[in-house]
């Protein structure tokens, strides 16, 4: 296999966004096939291969929509995801950048800090997918360890990387962890499995508000240590 040049792969790295609007055209089926076919060439240890995809659209996923919906609107809030993802107590420097990116997306919506409908509304397009026509749900063996889930977030990884290389934006969601009974019941995944993260697959709405939004990474200095001697 041919080498691939460097700076086409830190573009696809660095040019990857979550994109939190959609547009409404259709991604090839053929394409989504092509990325998942690429992304499982993701290490996982011993080669594993833990990863589990459900692949929504059409039909498929606007019933799963309006299922999670009609949950949120008969118990707004109340799901919980089977595991914790955030730590109980928020601390710098983590807090900070939570909040820069709320604030930073609220300010493009032009959502106010008081105006709890609109920030309602914009959480509830979670799970809509944010318009993308496909939805992917990643779902792993509950009797599998931590490395296990180190390996899926690679796997993810290539598949947002493949994607913003292939013409389709993404976003991963963990929105969609919260509704495991509703995602469970709607796709037949087994009770045998932890319902991760969902993901958004689709064409970014260019005209939003939200297109070109770009989050801040910290420089080096903050996160490497290098040791020479």
């Amino acid at each position: 296999m041919p080498a691939v040049a460097a700076d086409t792969v830190e573009n696809a790295i660095v040019g990857r966004r979550s994109v939190r609007d959609f547009s409404s055209r259709p991604v090839p089926m053929v394409l989504v096939e092509r990325i998942l076919l690429a992304a499982r060439r993701a290490p996982s240890s011993t080669n594993m291969q833990p990863w589990k995809v459900d692949v929504v659209t059409k039909a498929a996923r606007e019933r799963l929509v309006a299922a999670i919906l009609d949950t949120e609107s008969r118990a707004p809030g109340m799901a919980q995801a089977e595991f914790a993802y955030y730590p109980q107590q928020w601390r710098s420097p983590y807090a900070e950048r939570r909040r820069q990116v709320g604030l930073e997306l609220y300010r493009r919506l032009g959502i106010k800090k008081e105006d709890q409908a609109r920030a309602r509304q914009q959480l509830l397009r979670n799970y809509e997918f944010f318009g993308a026509p496909v939805g992917l749900i990643l779902s792993i063996d509950r009797d599998l360890e931590a490395a296990s889930w180190l390996d899926i977030g690679m796997f993810m990884q290539n598949v947002m990387i493949m994607a913003a290389g292939g013409g389709p934006a993404s976003c991963p969601q963990l929105a969609f962890a919260k509704h495991h009974a509703v995602i469970r019941h709607g796709l037949g995944i087994p009770a045998d499995r932890i319902i991760l993260c969902g993901m958004a697959l689709g064409y970014e709405q260019i005209d939003s508000p939200l297109h070109a939004m770009v989050t801040e990474r910290a420089e080096l200095d903050v996160f490497v240590r290098f040791h020479h001697q």
